[in-house]
């Protein structure tokens, strides 16, 4: 296959948007690094990805035009915001949350009917992710709405493609971090210890962070969370539905929700790709690339990448976990891993605790999202408690 720039695939053509996974299953055997004009260079094999990954020096993570701390930097200056924010997601600040993200759990369990219809992505991920998040982070329950309308409004835009539009949402939200830090200022001594003020009082070599490094860690941090959370529950959800053999398994022995977690989320993605460019010419599989290329890597292949995990819809709960790149893996491996795992479990160990049986509905079958987003649009079920 020759480096030339013309189309491989269009991952925006509507087999592939209706179900990503399998059109990546299919794209990773005819062309694992393929080129489009909307992705650029696409990886689509594990090796490749880890690769990449790993050697940080070729790859850079600097692909956004946008200040991103620490997601598009690299090292050193990756390296001092991680020494900093890595504590916010450590054993002890995992302990003291965990009483929290219980009871949110529990709460947002309860709301199931006794006997009914529920759609897990609205009913259940979407308030999962959007009241765990304003918690961990100290934020009101008043902003969960106005979240949830944000958060709706953002996904419209990505999937118009509307730029202008993205780039006001992307401002819109950065003022209500803005007003948060504000309203702390404002209240000086009497501020709340929580997780955003304790950010806002961070140093990085010796100085205060700028508000611009404040307000681009938090954003990060929350709507990174909103969107892949929510997409969890409903992949997870969707999957126990259609696997009632799992769900008695769990349910039995609930020991097994972490590796069962991870194992579901990684044969069906809820965060889809990341980005990197090239920062010296190299050759992946047997294309060219020069200096300055981006790249997309894309999770939801190479997590089922048959030359690591065999069959990729197996759900084996013995597998390597170092072979998962659910949460990435290298120096920019995710941060927030341990929080989104303590979620995840929190959520599915109260949904199988409160129910008896969870199945889809017969004539509504779940939607598939579409890029960039991953996991399902829709995921209308039935469950009985």
């Amino acid at each position: 296959m020759s480096n030339t720039r013309q189309q491989d695939w269009d991952p925006r053509d509507e087999d592939v948007q209706a179900d990503q996974i399998a059109a990546y299953d299919a794209m990773r055997h005819r062309c694992p690094v393929a080129f489009s004009d909307y992705l650029q260079w696409s990886l689509l094999r594990h090796a490749d990805v880890m690769r990449v990954l790993e050697d940080h020096e070729t790859f850079s993570n600097a692909a956004s035009r946008h200040l991103s701390v620490p997601n598009a930097m690299d090292p050193p200056e990756h390296t001092r915001f991680r020494r900093l924010i890595e504590p916010y997601f450590g054993p002890q600040a995992m302990g003291e949350f965990a009483p929290q993200c219980r009871a949110i759990a529990e709460d947002v369990v309860d709301r199931l009917p006794a006997n009914g219809e529920v759609e897990a992505m609205t009913a259940m991920g979407q308030d999962f992710a959007l009241e765990i998040q304003c918690a961990f982070m100290g934020w009101p329950t008043s902003l969960h709405e106005p979240l949830r309308a944000w958060v709706r409004r953002q996904q419209a835009a990505t999937l118009a493609g509307d730029r202008e539009a993205l780039g006001e949402l992307a401002h819109e939200f950065d003022g209500v971090i803005r007003d948060l830090l504000a309203s702390r200022r404002e209240a000086g001594d009497a501020a709340p210890d929580d997780v955003t003020t304790r950010i806002m009082n961070e140093t990085v070599e010796g100085r205060a962070l700028a508000d611009e490094e404040i307000v681009s860690i938090l954003r990060n941090w929350t709507v990174g969370e909103l969107g892949t959370i929510s997409a969890s529950i409903g992949i997870l959800m969707r999957y126990l539905a259609a696997h009632p053999d799992m769900q008695d398994r769990l349910r039995a022995d609930p020991g097994l929700l972490p590796a069962a977690i991870d194992e579901i989320l990684r044969l069906d993605a809820p965060l889809m790709s990341n980005r990197r460019i090239t920062t010296r010419a190299v050759k992946i599989g047997d294309r060219h690339l020069e200096a300055g290329e981006r790249l997309t890597l894309l999770w939801g292949s190479a997590n089922r990448d048959e030359a690591v995990f065999g069959d990729p819809d197996e759900v084996r709960l013995d597998r390597d976990p170092t072979d998962n790149l659910l949460y990435g893996a290298g120096i920019h491996v995710c941060p927030g891993a341990p929080l989104a795992r303590m979620e995840l479990h929190d959520f599915m160990d109260a949904l199988l605790d409160a129910t008896v049986d969870i199945r889809p509905l017969p004539g509504r079958p779940a939607v598939r999202a579409r890029y960039p987003a991953g996991g399902y649009a829709e995921v209308p079920l039935h469950v009985r408690r």
